[in-house]
């Protein structure tokens, strides 16, 4: 029987990608020396907040996620961010592989709020690994699956998170509402003479503060 391992290198911001992404490098050993013809690799990856301490500015923004401060102790459990796939090409003994990890700025999403409220530090990361096994020895072929229990921890720093976005979304935010709100926005806009979406928020909030 095959023994598989697996490790995460480092995670980067992915400079050439048409959409937002990091990837992941890793490292899979197949320790008995068996040779493996190819790896069909799903992966899930998970954030564990419980992992880390939080600024007092970062628990501000972290409220709507987890609730008040004194619930942390219930309310902070690890949550899924993604899921991913890759091929890992034939290797004996061990090899490293890329995993492409597609991120998004929609702040309707849970992992994007979260570290959207991280200032520093590092993010814990869990990769949990399944998929498929595809080995050749002297009887031929073989098909094996990778055992659920595979799984590796790693620590990204938030720098890299911010990387990426500033990247494809310099110096600018996205957010998600619905049509009808859009539409209401849009008549505000204009029934004001607002020149941009910027401008036309910040009137909006200084309408709710009672700035004139």
């Amino acid at each position: 029987m095959s023994d598989y391992r697996f490790a995460v290198l480092d995670v980067f911001a992915e400079p050439h990608a048409i959409a937002p992404q990091l990837t992941a490098r890793l490292r899979v050993e197949e320790t008995t020396g068996r040779r493996v013809h190819a790896i069909v690799l799903r992966c899930q990856v998970r954030i564990e907040p419980q992992r880390r301490r939080y600024a007092p500015t970062e628990q501000d923004g972290l409220r709507g996620l987890f609730g008040e401060r004194e619930r942390w102790a219930d309310t902070l459990k690890p949550f899924q961010w993604m899921h991913c796939n890759a091929t890992v090409p034939g290797f004996t003994g061990s090899t490293e592989t890329d995993l492409a990890l597609p991120c998004t700025y929609d702040l309707e999403v849970i992992g994007t709020r979260y570290l959207h409220a991280l200032d520093a530090g590092e993010v814990p990361l869990t990769f949990l690994y399944s998929g498929t096994v595809f080995t050749r020895d002297g009887n031929g072929f073989g098909v094996e699956q990778i055992p659920w229990a595979c799984e590796a921890r790693h620590a990204m720093p938030v720098a890299v998170w911010r990387q990426m976005i500033s990247s494809y979304y310099p110096n600018t935010g996205w957010v998600r509402v619905g049509s009808d709100v859009l539409g209401e926005l849009a008549d505000y806009r204009s029934r004001h003479g607002l020149v941009s979406w910027d401008e036309t928020m910040q009137k909006l909030l200084a309408a709710e503060e009672g700035t004139p």
